[in-house]
């Protein structure tokens, strides 16, 4: 059985970076995939789809959410690791709820946690505009992506409260102590 975590929080909160050095840390035993990265690298290639996709990440927009989901289920029943972490999803009420209807009749994943990075936004402002990644990383596109995030947060926190799997995290801690903290939590998940 695949144990899923979700990892969530503000662009910027540093959520791909801690998940991808856990991952890196248990290669063995932990796989991890950024939802905006397998998006990124979609567009990257240069596909038709990959095309459509940026027409709405270039605008700080959320994609169609057939895309995401298909996207985040095929990189978990792909995986030839058991504990996945996705961060970056879900993002909206309708990915969280999709997602929460395709977990349950699939008897083959297991939610374990959503965890959630969190940090003021003016930390998030100060890493995003000082990263220069792309279209994504401007002050308008910035700003957008803040609200299309924080518009249905209060909604996602109390679904996952209901659920007994949020974990808050603080993301204003040096890296190094947020990941110990993270990575503790996720193994005494499993």
């Amino acid at each position: 059985m695949k144990k899923l975590f979700l990892i969530i929080g503000a662009p910027g909160s540093g959520k791909t970076t801690d998940a991808e050095r856990i991952a890196s840390r248990n290669s063995d035993k932990i796989a991890h995939y950024s939802t905006g990265n397998l998006l990124r690298d979609e567009i990257k290639s240069g596909s038709n789809l990959g095309t459509l996709i940026n027409s709405f990440v270039s605008k700080g927009l959320l994609c169609p959410l057939d895309i995401v989901l298909n996207t985040v289920i095929k990189a978990i029943k792909n995986s030839s690791h058991e504990i996945i972490l996705i961060d970056g999803f879900p993002r909206s009420e309708e990915q969280m709820i999709s997602l929460d209807n395709i977990l349950a009749n699939e008897f083959e994943i297991a939610l374990l946690s959503v965890i959630e990075v969190v940090v003021s936004e003016q930390t998030a402002k100060d890493r995003v505009l000082g990263r220069a990644r792309g279209d994504d990383d401007k002050i308008e596109v910035f700003n957008n992506r803040m609200k299309v995030y924080t518009d249905p947060l209060s909604f996602i926190e109390k679904f996952y409260e209901d659920k007994l799997v949020l974990k808050k995290i603080s993301g204003e801690s040096s890296i190094d102590e947020i990941v110990a903290e993270m990575e503790t939590f996720i193994f005494s998940k499993i």
